[in-house]
């Protein structure tokens, strides 16, 4: 069953002049491991700006639930590489309520812009 879907757009070049411009700012939208590769390097603007979308997308899967904040959802890779959705916070008190049991995530970038579309599975 369809519980929600989500999607979101972000423009490359502004969001990663507003991460270098604010200080700390990654800090409150991204885990340490959302800022990092696998292999350790650091994630560039394009990248987190995918991520960002797909925070904003899981948020509008459920309709914006009060009290959400963006380190309530935090996009992880999977064991097969696909981004995954990890979710903590009155986020995931809302998909409880909501019967959520699976997340899906799709991310892309193209030229200057992000976009993420997330769908939110009940039972």
């Amino acid at each position: 069953m369809l519980v929600g879907i989500g999607t979101d757009l972000v423009g490359v070049p502004r969001f990663a002049a507003t991460l270098r411009r604010t200080p700390g700012l990654a800090d409150r939208v991204f885990t340490p491991r959302e800022r990092s590769r696998p292999d350790g390097s650091p994630r560039t603007g394009r990248s987190l700006a995918a991520r960002f979308a797909a925070k904003e997308a899981a948020a509008k899967a459920l309709g914006v639930p009060a009290g959400c904040r963006f380190l309530d959802c935090e996009v992880v890779p999977g064991a097969d590489g696909r981004p995954e959705l990890r979710i903590s916070g009155a986020l995931a008190a809302a998909a409880r309520e909501r019967g959520v049991v699976a997340w899906h995530v799709s991310l892309t970038h193209d030229a200057d812009v992000a976009g993420a579309h997330v769908v939110a599975e009940g039972r």
